[in-house]
C-alpha cells in the first residue's frame, strides 16, 4: 500500500473543546464563530475573499476513531456503513464543513459554521462556489421515521 502525507496548513481555534460539546454538523450552529489560524509558510495562499462568502474547509479529525466501519446517525436507529454516513469515525477522518467567512486578516480566518473541537488540524481550505457547489435535484437518503438526514 502507499502511503501520502497530509501536512495541516492551519488550525481551528474553536469554542469547542470536547467531542460531546460540538455540533454534529457545524450548520446547527452557524452563529458560533471560531478561527482558523493559517500557519506562517502558507499565510501567502490566503486572499483577501472580497468576494466569497463562505469557504470549503477540509479537516483532520485527530481524535477520530479509525478502525471503525459501521456508524449510527442521529437520524437512525440502525448502525450503517460509515461510507453512507457523515461520521467523524472512519478510516481517514477527514472532515468537510462549509463556513461562513466573518472577517480575514493576518493569517486567521473567523468564521462560523464548522462543527470542529479546539486544535483540530486544517489540511485544506477552497472557496464555497454555489454556481458549482450546489447541485439542482441532488437527493439524499432519509429516514422514514424521522424525515432529516
Amino acid at each position: 500500500m502507499v502511503m501520502y502525507d497530509i501536512v495541516p496548513i492551519g488550525v481551528v481555534k474553536s469554542p469547542y473543546l470536547t467531542k460531546e460539546q460540538a455540533p454534529s454538523q457545524g450548520r446547527n450552529k452557524d452563529s458560533e464563530e471560531m478561527v482558523i489560524e493559517i500557519f506562517e509558510e502558507y499565510q501567502k495562499g490566503l486572499g483577501d475573499y472580497r468576494e466569497v462568502s463562505h469557504l470549503i474547509v477540509l479537516l483532520w479529525f485527530d481524535q477520530a476513531k479509525r478502525d471503525l466501519l459501521f456508524a449510527k446517525p442521529p437520524y437512525s436507529d440502525q448502525e450503517k456503513p460509515v461510507f453512507t454516513t457523515r461520521s467523524p469515525n472512519r478510516p481517514n477522518p477527514v472532515g468537510f464543513d462549509i463556513g461562513r467567512i466573518i472577517s480575514v486578516d493576518s493569517g486567521k480566518i473567523m468564521i462560523a459554521g464548522l462543527d470542529a473541537i479546539d486544535n483540530t488540524p486544517v489540511i485544506d481550505i477552497k472557496p464555497y462556489i454555489p454556481s458549482l457547489d450546489c447541485i439542482p435535484g441532488a437527493t439524499e437518503g432519509k429516514s422514514k421515521k424521522s424525515g432529516k438526514n
